[in-house]
């Protein structure tokens, strides 16, 4: 368990020396995310707390020009993490952008993404949508219609 809060910050400093994220960005900079969105390589994360369906969520995301989050990688997977203890710490069963496609076992992103990297619990839930669970941290599946925060993700937009 002294892994995790090890690796995290060996992530911190790797990436405070190379300069590939900032947490929080708090208004438009030359990063081009918006105004209270967090910012890694060229996405765009923001957490929301009111709970919604995971349909509903991937709604909202779309209306804010982005999908429910999918997270590529172990280093995204912090981010987000820590995305969602800027709002609520511990963190919430959060809705992610990973489904299960109808009538197979299939994961697919809301945002087309290539499905890759997990941080799925040993053992799932019955379920079709991805979580991060609250009890551990790790990913979990739940009925789409049960309501969670969620966390939307974007590609930056440059004026440029």
């Amino acid at each position: 368990m002294a892994f995790a809060p090890r690796a995290f910050f060996l992530l911190c400093g790797i990436i405070g020396l190379t300069g590939v994220w900032s947490l929080p960005v708090h208004e438009e900079e030359d990063g081009c995310c918006p105004k209270g969105w967090t910012q890694l390589d060229k996405r765009c994360f923001i957490y929301k707390e009111e709970a919604r369906s995971f349909l509903d969520a991937e709604s909202i995301c779309n209306l804010l020009g982005g999908n429910l989050v999918s997270i590529l990688s172990s280093l995204e997977n912090v981010v987000v993490l820590e995305v969602i203890k800027l709002t609520a710490d511990p963190v919430p069963d959060t809705w992610i952008g990973l489904h299960q496609a109808l009538e197979t076992e299939n994961f697919l992103w809301t945002d087309g993404s290539e499905f890759g990297f997990d941080n799925f619990a040993q053992t799932l839930s019955a379920g079709d949508c991805a979580e991060i669970e609250s009890d551990d941290e790790l990913w979990d599946l739940d009925d789409c219609t049960d309501e969670n925060p969620y966390v939307c993700a974007r590609d930056i937009k440059c004026p440029h």
